[in-house]
């Protein structure tokens, strides 16, 4: 069966940190791009990260810069987004996806390709 399971989300204090996995099955993470969206309440769905396959670099949005890091075990066939200094807007729904860009290297241009997971809560909140 081909699916990403997304865990570890919860509930954070303001600048803690977090670190969110996806594991594969059915097919192997590293012949694929990995992206990580979000999508907070009453918000649109917005891009946060990408391990790039073609040339091998990651993408960041501006929001999370400096504070997520994203990377990927493919022994394990899994991948993971470190959350660190969280933010209370950070709280959203997260979740990973083998991804592709349309039309130019850039997190905004990034979207689902075949897989996507169910996604993993994540609230930040004194």
């Amino acid at each position: 069966q081909v699916q990403l399971v997304e865990s570890g989300g919860g509930l954070v204090q303001p600048g803690s940190s977090l670190r969110l996995s996806c594991v594969a099955s059915g097919f192997s993470l590293a012949d694929y791009a990995i992206g990580w969206f979000r999508q907070a309440p009453g918000k649109e769905r917005e891009g946060v990260s990408c391990d790039a396959v073609s040339d091998g670099r990651k993408y960041y949005a501006d929001s999370v810069k400096g504070r997520f890091t994203i990377s990927r075990d493919n022994t394990k066939n899994t991948a993971y987004l470190q959350m660190d200094n969280v933010k209370p807007e950070d709280t959203a729904v997260y979740s990973c996806a083998t991804v592709y860009f349309r039309g130019w290297q850039a997190i905004e241009a990034m979207a689902v390709l075949n897989y996507e997971g169910q996604g993993t809560q994540v609230i930040v909140s004194s």
